[in-house]
């Protein structure tokens, strides 16, 4: 399984408004293991960024002044991104960019949900959160993810921390913790296990059911057992 976790700075907030992609960074992971493989570009848009953009991100018009402009990169992008399942937290805003950049190069781009799959984290921390702020830094603090570099927003950080929150979100690198307990020996203490994209990224806690939980567990296996008259597919595994 093959998903890219990916993230977009801009000019301002409207591609409609002819606000244009100036960064865009991706992170690979594959079986939900980060690979190490990741792409990073920082775009010429051809036009100012907002006042307020430069605010949350930093990137300045002398600095992009030099860089390639998105129809130079988009085939090594979209080449890049094919066939993936995209990680974005608020995905309609950085697929509405990316979309946009693909209608200025022409109607044989299609569109990003021609090529790939899409994931929104933000509506999936939503309805496992209501009610709840549910930004990349709240989401961080809740879940333990060391952010405390992300002074400023930047895409290839911002995909970097995404990824570690994801895994977070959906139960962590499962085929990890069973690596390192084949080599660790079983144990019921608590493992750190993370595959590192970067040095000095925080690592991922895996937190074991307690006693109870596991009590609880099999009494719903035992009500599942008897309603549909078979065995349920988890005691199959576990047996």
């Amino acid at each position: 399984m093959r998903q890219i976790v990916l993230d977009t700075e801009t000019t301002g907030l409207e591609p409609a408004e002819g606000h244009r992609i100036i960064e865009i960074g991706c992170v690979e992971l594959i079986n939900r293991r980060l690979s190490g493989n990741h792409y990073h570009q920082y775009l010429q848009p051809d036009r100012d960024i907002d006042d307020s953009a430069i605010e949350v991100h930093g990137i300045t018009n002398e600095f992009l002044a030099d860089k390639p402009r998105f129809a130079d990169v988009a085939g090594e992008f979209l080449e890049f991104i094919r066939g993936a399942e995209l990680i974005i937290h608020n995905a309609p805003f950085d697929v509405g960019f990316i979309n946009h950049e693909f209608v200025r190069l022409g109607a044989d781009w299609g569109q990003v949900t021609d090529h790939c799959q899409v994931l929104d984290t933000l509506l999936m921390a939503r309805e496992l959160h209501p009610g709840q702020r549910n930004s990349l830094d709240a989401l961080c603090r809740r879940y333990d993810i060391d952010n405390s570099s992300r002074t400023l927003h930047g895409a290839l950080l911002d995909s970097e921390i995404l990824a570690d929150l994801y895994l977070a979100m959906t139960g962590g690198q499962t085929s990890l913790l069973l690596d390192a307990e084949t080599e660790a020996g079983a144990g019921t203490q608590d493992k750190q296990v993370r595959a590192p994209l970067t040095p000095n990224r925080a690592q991922l806690r895996v937190i074991r059911a307690a006693d109870d939980e596991l009590v609880a567990h099999a009494e719903y296996l035992d009500k599942l057992e008897h309603a549909s008259g078979g065995v349920p597919l988890w005691r199959e595994l576990e047996s």
